[in-house]
């Protein structure tokens, strides 16, 4: 469904090296890597953010970079690391901006859009504060908020950038869990970038591991999620055995 193709990025020198890979439908991608490895500028090409300086990103087959923005935002749900909202909005009229993509403007919505921004969030489990402000919620709650305006225009691909980062270990779940169901149904796929890498091994189908611009390995969370690998990757004494409740990988330190 999505492919990454020879992408390369860099200021002035290399900073992502020639990627390539596949995002299948009904998958979720964990992309895992140190700080540094160039997690969040693949993200941004992904996105349109930034643009490459060689390879290709296809969506079905079509190459992004040839696509309008609101096309590419109607294709492409994304969860930024960060927002900020800078007017008192709701929840519902938060979520709205979300079909900004179909060339709707708040206080314009269509009885369609307004079906839509319930229908996610319904599935975010956000529809009873609705009428809230969302600079009145927690971090738990607005995460789920933002995943609702990413999905409120049926993209293909769902683009997530450290969605459990500063979250408790409940809400960090929880979110994954959304990701991980919204999926299944295999209708889009994501791409989920997090350092929380039991999580990965738990919820993703896939991971991409990073390290320096380089992909070191992609495959399943068990093929790519090795001691060797991670040690590698990581420069940290880890260790790798299975969960036993899962059989995921489980990765522990050691101080020995």
């Amino acid at each position: 469904m999505f492919e990454v193709t020879d992408i390369r990025f860099g200021y002035g020198g290399p900073l992502l090296k020639g990627l390539t890979f596949a995002v299948r439908e009904g998958e979720l991608l964990a992309l895992l890597g140190p700080n540094g490895a160039g997690k969040s500028t693949l993200v941004k090409l992904i996105v349109g953010i930034l643009r490459a300086a060689s390879g290709k990103l296809l969506l079905d087959g079509r190459d992004l970079r040839a696509m309008s923005r609101r096309e590419a935002a109607r294709l492409i749900g994304y969860v930024a690391q960060e927002s900020t909202v800078l007017f008192p909005l709701t929840t519902m009229e938060y979520v709205l901006q979300g079909r900004f993509a179909q060339g709707r403007l708040i206080g314009f919505e269509s009885d369609d859009d307004l079906r839509e921004a319930q229908r996610v969030m319904e599935l975010t489990e956000t529809t009873e504060f609705a009428a809230r402000p969302v600079q009145e919620l927690s971090g738990g709650e607005r995460q789920r908020v933002m995943l609702a305006r990413a999905l409120v225009a049926r993209p293909r691909l769902l683009v997530l950038d450290e969605p459990v980062a500063n979250l408790d270990i409940a809400h960090q779940v929880k979110m994954l869990e959304m990701v991980k169901r919204l999926t299944a149904g295999g209708e889009m796929a994501a791409i989920v970038v997090t350092h929380e890498l039991n999580l990965a091994a738990e919820f993703a189908s896939s991971v991409l591991l990073m390290k320096a611009g380089d992909m070191i390995a992609h495959g399943t969370p068990r093929e790519v999620m090795t001691e060797s690998h991670l040690r590698n990757v990581f420069d940290a004494p880890l260790v790798v055995d299975a969960n036993r409740t899962s059989g995921a990988p489980r990765i522990t330190i050691s101080r020995q």
